[in-house]
């Protein structure tokens, strides 16, 4: 049992807050998805597949955002392990 109880909704709050905002940041993210090519306008529209049901495939650019998180994740992982092993930290 806390002392204070407003600490319990301090730390919900510290809590709270970074994931809405990376889930906003992710939005507005999807929101400028691709980088701008010639051919991007002709590839969103383009059909490709066609399935039952009405469901259509097309051959749409990668979201930009997911290109930065994989690249982030794989730098982060890579420094990670370098650093581990250099600075001989123990897990």
């Amino acid at each position: 049992m806390r002392y204070f109880q407003l600490l319990s909704i301090q730390h919900f709050i510290m809590y709270l807050f970074p994931a809405v905002a990376t889930i906003v940041l992710f939005i507005i993210g999807l929101g400028f998805y691709y980088i701008n090519r010639k051919d991007a306008k002709a590839r969103e529209t383009r059909i490709i597949e066609q399935y039952p049901g009405g469901i259509q495939g097309r051959n749409a650019p990668f979201p930009l955002v997911l290109i930065l998180i994989l690249v982030g994740t794989i730098i982060w992982g890579l420094a990670y392990i370098t650093l581990i092993g250099v600075l001989g930290v123990k897990i």
